[in-house]
């Protein structure tokens, strides 16, 4: 079976002109071609019912063929209208893709302390990359990683070596401009060295107002004791559709800590799992996510424990407003072999009108009989009690309200351990307390 509406013809054009203009090395064009055959055979997962995975994401506007690969340079931006749009500092090495396309004027790379951050196409990458590239967000796993791997052109390839002290943050910035629908899709790939210590900052940004698709995709591999401060930073614009998947493989007594933050896209999605393949692993997913509007996000986040001793947490908080939508599907599978293991879950949620809704799922599924799981879900208005305690103190109910939606948030914003990305978020915050109060009942 293969596609055969107006969307497969589309992107079969667009992958047919893309190998013909890009021509990459062998192994890299098998990988391409795996991808195609694969989003070949299945399209997008627009069918909702009896598809628990999509139950609640309608992606029918996906499969209209609106959206085109483009194969144009990098578009002009100026660095200033970068730095004060996306999170930026001097101090980190930035890698900045334009419309998926790699700028090397508008990036800034220090490899200093041996740390290799690089594009896919620089020819020094090393066989790291043809190891790992595609081995963790496999091709048969899902149309988005499929589609992604299709379209393999420029992407960032972070290779840290072995007892590396965390210095600088590393940092892959993806920006969207405008100019039709387009559709880009972002790859990275990060191998952490034994015992090394990074941070590593995706940000995705729209500079334009015109919709466009963004499909990205993440591998992290850390091998023994490594860790990684993982933070990604989603600030599109409402007309946008954000699918992204992420794909963390873990070693023994690796740490991998992650917070992620969403605001923008008419419909989005944050597809993280973690795998803990050795004993002592330990991984922790924080997130944030605030909707308005008829905007949708869906966080669908989920964690294999196959070996023991591994401990995970999962801990989200969502702000919803008008008539927004958002989806928090939550996993943790402990396998048999997987004893004491530590898993807890928890998502909460303030929804701030009627026609706001939250579809909340947190899950166990446990194999193993000597460990300790928790997991829990909640969400409701803001505390009309504490409002009214703020008000018999002179703060009257629009600042009340928004002084409670403030500290809400801050619990996550303040996880941010960098500190102009932490600055960054709380501004882009406070931006948006207002276009939720205003759509709040």
């Amino acid at each position: 079976m293969t596609l055969a509406n107006a969307t497969g013809e589309k992107y079969a054009a667009d992958f047919k002109a893309l190998t013909e203009s890009r021509p990459v090395s062998d192994w890299m064009s098998e990988l391409r071609q795996s991808g195609w055959d694969h989003f070949d055979s299945i399209g997008f997962p627009t069918a909702r019912r009896g598809n628990e995975l999509w139950k609640y994401t309608n992606l029918a506007a996906l499969d209209q063929g609106k959206f085109g690969f483009q194969f144009d340079e990098p578009g002009a931006v100026e660095p200033d209208v970068l730095r004060e749009r996306a999170p930026w500092s001097d101090d980190w090495s930035t890698l900045v893709f334009i419309n998926g396309r790699y700028s090397e004027s508008l990036s800034q790379v220090s490899s200093g302390d041996g740390v290799q951050v690089r594009n896919f196409s620089d020819p020094a990458n090393s066989e790291s990359l043809r190891t790992n590239l595609g081995t963790h967000a496999a091709v048969d796993e899902n149309a988005f990683s499929a589609l992604n791997t299709a379209f393999l052109v420029d992407g960032g390839f972070v290779q840290i070596p072995d007892n590396r002290e965390d210095t600088s943050p590393i940092h892959l910035l993806f920006v969207t401009t405008s100019g039709g629908s387009r559709a880009i899709y972002p790859r990275t790939l990060v191998v952490s060295g034994i015992n090394s210590r990074s941070t590593v900052i995706e940000s995705y940004i729209s500079l334009g107002e015109e919709g466009g698709f963004t499909a990205p995709v993440a591998e992290y591999v850390l091998n023994s004791g490594a860790g990684i401060e993982h933070y990604r930073v989603l600030v599109e614009n409402e007309e946008s559709f954000h699918i992204g998947t992420t794909r963390v493989y873990q070693l023994d007594n690796s740490t991998f800590t992650s917070t992620s933050f969403a605001l923008g896209p008419k419909i989005g999605r944050n597809d993280v799992h973690v795998l803990l393949d050795a004993p002592g692993a330990e991984c922790t997913l924080n997130g944030l996510y605030l909707t308005t509007g008829d905007q949708h996000m869906d966080n669908h986040i989920s964690t294999t424990h196959a070996k023991p001793n591994g401990t995970s947490h999962q801990f989200y908080k969502g702000v919803l407003s008008g008539n927004s939508r958002a989806v928090f599907s939550g996993r943790v599978l402990v396998e048999k072999d997987a004893q004491k293991t530590q898993a807890f879950q928890k998502d909460l949620n303030l929804v701030l009108s009627h026609g706001a809704e939250i579809d909340t799922k947190p899950s166990l599924e446990i194999y193993a009989d000597d460990v300790q799981c928790a997991h829990g879900a909640t969400a409701g208005h803001t505390d009309p009690e504490a409002i009214f305690y703020m008000q018999a103190r002179g703060i009257d109910e629009v600042t009340a309200q928004a002084m409670l939606m403030r500290g809400f948030a801050s619990e996550i914003v303040d996880m941010i351990g960098v500190d102009g990305l932490q600055d960054y978020v709380h501004g882009v915050v406070e931006e948006v307390i207002p276009r939720l109060q205003a759509a709040a009942d």
